[in-house]
């Protein structure tokens, strides 16, 4: 995930992103505890796109408090 791609899409765009990833990070530890998971690598970049997400949505939300 790229954080210009994350650029051009609209907040609620960015919001269901968050939401999916955030359903994603709980299976994967999900998986993890109860010893299914492979790829542990998965978890981290789960959370760290989740963070890209947040981080764009603060962007926009300062952007758009500035505007106004």
């Amino acid at each position: 995930m790229n954080a210009n791609e994350l650029r051009d899409k609209t907040p609620d765009q960015l919001r269901e992103e968050l939401t999916n990833l955030k359903k994603e990070s709980f299976n994967l530890r999900f998986q993890q505890a109860t010893g299914q998971l492979e790829n542990t690598a998965g978890i981290r970049a789960a959370r760290r796109n989740a963070a890209k997400v947040k981080t764009i949505l603060n962007e926009k939300a300062a952007a758009a408090a500035k505007e106004a």
